[in-house]
């Protein structure tokens, strides 16, 4: 399977699941250390739009800021970085991740405005909680906050609530996700 390049100044669908569909996140402290290696590999390099992980698998939308070869590299530091570190808490070997991580490359603006919703109510669509809003692991609380909390992912705020036009637009539409059929679709 060819993989998606990943281009200057375009937008992407990034994510993966555990290999065999297993747990790559088994507590809370590995979703904060998967956060912090985010922040160590990513930042400057892509802009994160929206991001969600779950107990077996995680999304990310991006907008990719740095050169293709320079982005692969920080995200298979990132994905190797945080397997080691998986696999030596939990006296495990081998691989932690189905294959490469996969990216879709996002052309229409629509597209990118239903694939963050998507993310950002994933833990709901899957019943990990019965409200999205509350989630500790997606992007969403970070979205709708005044500031960034000093522990959490850099979003690229002022430009998602753009896409949306305004907050309170960013807000109805995730509530309104199953009227426009994103429950339905299987991006995981």
């Amino acid at each position: 399977m060819k993989l998606e390049k990943l281009e200057k100044d375009h937008y992407y669908h990034i994510y993966n699941r555990g290999i065999n569909g297993g747990p790559i996140f088994k507590s809370n402290e590995n979703k904060s250390y998967f956060l912090k290696l985010i922040n160590k590999y990513l930042s400057n390099k892509v802009s994160i739009l929206a991001y969600c992980l779950m107990d077996n698998h995680y999304h990310m939308a991006i907008q990719v800021i740095e050169e293709e070869k320079m982005v692969t590299q920080s995200f298979s530091n990132l994905f190797n970085a945080y397997a080691k570190a998986f696999n030596k808490m939990h006296n495990r070997t081998g691989s932690l991740f189905e294959k490469h991580f996969r990216r879709i490359k996002i052309g229409d603006t629509n597209y990118l405005r239903n694939l963050i919703i998507y993310i950002n109510t994933n833990p709901e669509s899957h019943g990990t909680t019965k409200d999205f809003k509350t989630y500790q692991y997606s992007s969403y609380q970070t979205t709708i906050s005044i500031q960034n909390s000093t522990d959490s992912v850099p979003i690229a705020k002022e430009e998602v609530i753009n896409l949306f036009d305004d907050l309170g637009n960013f807000e109805y539409l995730h509530n309104q996700k199953t009227s426009l059929g994103l429950d339905k679709l299987n991006w995981d």
